[in-house]
C-alpha cells in the first residue's frame, strides 16, 4: 500500500511516499482502509521544530475516516463494514489501524472528508471547553488564532453551548467568515494589543474561558484579558514561543485556573474515555445537523505535498483535508 512519511532534520521536513505492507490488526485494534484523512499543525511544527541529524521517517497523519475491513478478536463495538472515524497513526495512508476504543461510528449524512475533519480539532475543543473549561451558557469565550481548525471547532462549539465568543485574526476576510458561523467580537490582529477590545465587549469583565492557539507571544496578553475566576486553556503555539512571563499578581487576585491540552503523556483508557464522553455529548449534534465540519479544501490523495504548503500559508480557514 502507499503511505506518506515524514522524516524531519535542522528545522526542515521531507516527505517520503512510499510502498510498504498493509498492517495487521493486534489487540484491542481494527484495520480500516481510508477514505479521508485530516490536517493537523502539530505535526509539522513538531518536525519545523527538530534539531540536529535527520530522524528516522515517521507515519504521517493523525486522524481519519474510513471503512472497517478487519478487526482484532477481542473487539466488539465495531464489526467489518462500518464507516468509522478517529485518531489513528499513519492516516496518510490506503490503510491504517486505529484503537477500537478510540473509534467513532459516523453519523449519517456525514461524507467521508467531514468526518475525517471532526476527530482531533473537535475531540480538542470538547476537552478545552467541557471537560476542563467548564464553558456555560452566556459566559465569553476568548480564541486567539480562531480560523484554525481547532479555532473554528471551539467556535462552533461554544456557540451550540449557548456562550458568547470573541477571536483574533490578522485576516479582516477571515473575521468576516467567521462571523457568518457566530463570532460575536471579531478582533483584527496577530498582535498582543486585544486585551481592551475584550474589556469592551464584557463590560470590563474579562473573558471566562481563553483558549490560546497561537503561544507565548500572546500569553500575558490572555491573562490581562481573563475575568475573575477565569480559566485559560494552552493548546498551540503556532508562534514557536514557548515561555512567557507569568503575573502572579493577576493569577492570584482573580484565581485564575491554567491548563494545557494535549495527549502526549495521557494513557490509552484516558484518551479512549474522552471518546466516550464525546460520543455521548457532541456526535449527536452532528448526526442532526447542528454541527457541521468546517473544511476549507480538500486535496488528493497524491497532494499531500499542496495540501502541506496551504496549510502552512495561513490562507485556511477551518480543516485541510485529503479525500
Amino acid at each position: 500500500m502507499q503511505s506518506y512519511s515524514i522524516e524531519s532534520a535542522n528545522g526542515q521536513a521531507k516527505l517520503h511516499l512510499q510502498d510498504i505492507g498493509r498492517p495487521v490488526p493486534g489487540s484491542g485494534q481494527v484495520l480500516l482502509r481510508l477514505h479521508a484523512a485530516g490536517l493537523n499543525r502539530g505535526e509539522l511544527i513538531a518536525a519545523h521544530a527538530s534539531t540536529g541529524a535527520a530522524s528516522r521517517p515517521k507515519p504521517l497523519g493523525g486522524e481519519g475516516a474510513g471503512e472497517v475491513i478487519e478487526l482484532a478478536a477481542d473487539v466488539s463495538n465495531v464489526k467489518v463494514g462500518d464507516r468509522v472515524m478517529g485518531r489513528c497513526y499513519g492516516a496518510f495512508a490506503e490503510y491504517a489501524l486505529m484503537d477500537a476504543a478510540e473509534a467513532m461510528l459516523i453519523p449519517d449524512g456525514l461524507s467521508w472528508q467531514e468526518a475525517a475533519a471532526i476527530p482531533l480539532a473537535y475531540l480538542v475543543a470538547y476537552d478545552m471547553l467541557v471537560v476542563q473549561g467548564k464553558l456555560q451558557a452566556d459566559e465569553w469565550l476568548l480564541i486567539t488564532g480562531a480560523s484554525s481548525g481547532v479555532g473554528v471547532a471551539c467556535l462552533q462549539l461554544a456557540k451550540a453551548l449557548k456562550a458568547r465568543v470573541a477571536g483574533t485574526s490578522s485576516s479582516a476576510e477571515k473575521l468576516a467568515r467567521l462571523k457568518a458561523l457566530g463570532l460575536d467580537v471579531g478582533i483584527q490582529t496577530r498582535s498582543p494589543d486585544f486585551c481592551d477590545a475584550v474589556m469592551q465587549a464584557t463590560q470590563d469583565k474579562g473573558a471566562n474561558l481563553v483558549v490560546n492557539n497561537v503561544g507565548g507571544s500572546v500569553f500575558a496578553e490572555c491573562m490581562r484579558s481573563m475575568a475573575y475566576e477565569g480559566r485559560f486553556a494552552t493548546v498551540g503555539y503556532l508562534d514557536g514561543q514557548l515561555s512567557s512571563n507569568i503575573d502572579i499578581g493577576l493569577l492570584h487576585a482573580k484565581r485564575l485556573v491554567l491548563f494545557g491540552v494535549s495527549n502526549k503523556l495521557r494513557s490509552a483508557a484516558e484518551r479512549a474515555a474522552l471518546v466516550q464522553r464525546f460520543t455521548a455529548d457532541i456526535l449527536p449534534l452532528f448526526a442532526s445537523g447542528q454541527l457541521r465540519p468546517v473544511i476549507d479544501r480538500t486535496y488528493p490523495f497524491q497532494e499531500l505535498p499542496a495540501a502541506i504548503a496551504h496549510m502552512e500559508s495561513d490562507r485556511h480557514l477551518g480543516k485541510i483535508v485529503l479525500g
